[in-house]
């Protein structure tokens, strides 16, 4: 996906990296897991505007590239994310829930950060600092006075 959502009033290109550590860094998430958790974020990102651009799975851990729109906040992504994920896979694999003790398939904590297509944060800094540049240059030349 990764190009312009493009709504009534607003056009956004907001994408995020986010990790998900499983409940006490258990080594849950196996080929047939990473098969129904694919599955189940596809089925999000049809009922939500959360489009999964990319998912890499480690024994323990998740990483997620997705994008979404601005009336959805990274926290609101990652609750929608984990509960619905969470849910799904217990429903699928009985035996992780057994694995984890108890109800919860995620930590409570996660790793969020924003990612950039078109240009880094420095090559954004510098095109923030230097705006209105020319326009001071124009103007506070003609306000010299030489008398």
């Amino acid at each position: 996906m990764s190009e312009h959502i493009c709504k009534s009033h607003n056009k956004s290109l907001l994408m995020y990296h986010l990790v998900f550590p499983a409940k006490y860094r258990r080594k849950v998430f196996s080929k047939a897991v990473e098969i129904s958790l694919r599955d189940v974020c596809l089925e999000i990102g049809r009922r939500y505007e959360i489009h999964f651009i990319e998912i890499g799975m480690e024994a323990d851990h998740v990483h997620f590239m997705v994008q979404s729109v601005p009336t959805y906040p990274v926290y609101k992504i990652v609750r929608i994310i984990k509960s619905i994920t969470a849910r799904e896979i217990f429903k699928r694999h009985k035996g992780i829930k057994k694995e984890l003790w108890g109800a919860a398939l995620w930590t409570s904590g996660y790793y969020a950060n924003t990612v950039g297509q078109f240009a880094s944060s420095e090559v954004i800094k510098k095109y923030v600092a230097n705006q209105g540049r020319e326009y001071k240059k124009l103007y506070s030349a003609q306000l010299k006075f030489d008398f």
